[in-house]
């Protein structure tokens, strides 16, 4: 055991203290960062259009502040961009994270000095965390590897902006710049395929412990590595025993990676994003990442079956539930306020406070009024496999068929497969089932006989990184819908099909 490793047992646990301390007085904390954020955002362009200076409470604030996406912020954003001071949050930002928005173009999310750190220091909690839970200190002592966007930052107005994950880059510790991976100059390439190829040949011969990512460019990267070495990456890297995951559900990718890896590995789930780190697993044994209540956040839910409506009731997080579909509206301290960042959560736990992501507001099916979600369709893929256990998922998106050749309408499941079943009709019946179990409208709509069940079309091996690449988003934190309303996916990915 190496110094480092065994210094880091004391510093976890200290911060895992310090972490519960908050967590276990959920709605103080949260009363606290609201009036820190009214207090501190009542000078600003924002604070003085909303009458900042008479917000006492939770019910002042919904009075005042509507809730809001990009498009309904972009006016005060577009001046921020412009140079000026004082709008959303005290001062100017210290970057803008560039995101590539569907319906936005290109949108430019704050990060100020006080939200920073935030970012920082959830990611580290996460692995203190983790060590404080196992013991396993060791995987501080091998190389770590963070599969992330460049770092180069260009600069707009004195500000310096870049994707989330290459800002972050510049925030490594020295403690770990050593252990980091890949180098600068290979992090630094913007082609996905040319950086990930770079990536296997710098990473191919080191003792890996830790690797990081986006789980389905994560498993582009070990394919490459399967391909290139024979072995499978458990084997090539014998340390590796922790994998740090984040952006979409990883249980439909699973199976694939124990295959890929050849043993199990422990995990870490994360809830990052460009607007906010909000969530990390704290415990291997409970379902749930812990909600960031102490990190410059104020927490809104709406029910989902209630956000279209004209005034959705939104709620803190004294009156949630267990159980129920919300969309997360935050604000926070870079100047964002009743933003909706378009995420759906479920609270699995309230003392302390734990949610899972259950998809996109804007991602679902609901073509015949089946308001089918995205945790619906990958519980019910995730049920099948666990019936039909040689079979094994690299992708999916499903999309309605309204207009079928023959036959009434579907939802029409596009898979790309690394072990097919090998009964396609039985494997899709699964499917449907475990989705008819979840889903009453669903069901309706089948006996009804508005609806056939679902049929499922094979994509070709590499046929979803194809796609990807075919519209300009190929890795970084881009990712495929597991859900949509229309054809648009599914038009492009009929050239990738078998």
């Amino acid at each position: 055991m190496s110094l480092k490793s065994f210094l880091a047992i004391p510093f976890a646990k200290l911060i895992k203290k310090q972490v519960y301390r908050w967590a276990n007085k959920p709605i103080e904390t949260q009363e606290v960062v609201f009036k820190e954020l009214i207090f501190n955002a009542s000078k600003t362009l924002f604070g003085q259009d909303h009458d900042f200076a008479n917000i006492k409470s939770h019910s002042d604030f919904v009075k005042r502040v509507p809730i809001r996406d990009y498009e309904g912020l972009r006016y005060y954003v577009d001046r921020m961009v412009a140079g000026e001071e004082d709008i959303l949050w005290k001062g100017k930002p210290l970057y803008f994270a560039k995101t590539s928005g569907t319906t936005s173009g290109a949108k430019y999310i704050p990060l100020t000095k006080e939200s920073m750190p935030n970012h920082i220091a959830a990611a580290k909690n996460a692995i203190l965390l983790y060590i404080a839970e196992t013991g396993n200190s060791n995987i501080v002592d091998g190389k770590m590897i963070f599969l992330q966007g460049s770092p180069i930052l260009t600069e707009i107005n004195g500000i310096q902006l870049g994707r989330l994950s290459g800002i972050v880059a510049h925030f490594v510790p020295k403690y770990l710049q050593k252990n980091r991976m890949p180098s600068w100059d290979t992090n630094c390439i913007e082609d996905w395929e040319t950086k990930v190829n770079a990536v296997v040949e710098e990473t191919i011969s080191e003792d890996m412990s830790i690797i990081s990512g986006i789980p389905s460019w994560v498993q582009m990267y070990f394919e490459k590595l399967n391909n290139k070495t024979g072995k499978k990456v458990g084997q090539l890297f014998k340390n590796f025993n922790l994998f740090i995951y984040g952006g979409v559900n990883f249980e439909p990718y699973r199976a694939k990676f124990e295959n890929l890896i050849g043993r199990k590995v422990d995990g870490i789930e994360l809830y990052p994003a460009s607007e906010g780190f909000f969530a990390f697993q704290d415990k291997q044994s409970e379902n749930g990442m812990l909600l960031q209540l102490n990190s410059g956040m104020f927490y809104e839910f709406v029910k989902t079956d209630q956000f279209f409506n004209k005034n959705p009731k939104r709620i803190t997080i004294k009156d949630v539930e267990l159980g129920v579909n919300y969309v997360m509206i935050i604000s926070t301290n870079a100047g964002l306020w009743a933003y909706n960042i378009g995420d759906t959560v479920i609270f699995t736990c309230l003392k302390p406070y734990r949610i899972i992501v259950s998809g996109r507001i804007k991602h679902f099916i609901s073509a015949f009024g089946e308001h089918v979600i995205g945790k619906e369709v990958e519980h019910a893929l995730k049920i099948a496999l666990e019936t039909d256990l040689g079979v094994r998922v690299s992708e999916f998106t499903v999309a309605p068929q309204i207009n079928p050749n023959k036959g009434l309408p579907y939802h029409e499941w596009f898979i790309e497969f690394e072990n097919e079943p090998a009964n396609m009709l039985s494997f899709a019946s699964k499917i449907d089932e475990a989705l008819q179990n979840q889903n009453s409208y669903y069901l309706d709509l089948l006996e009804g006989k508005v609806l056939q069940t679902l049929q499922i079309s094979r994509v070709k091996k590499n046929g979803f990184q194809s796609y990807m690449k075919s519209v300009g988003k190929l890795g970084g934190q881009n990712k495929i819908p597991r859900l949509t309303n229309d054809r648009k996916i599914a038009g492009v990915l009929q050239k990738y099909l078998l």
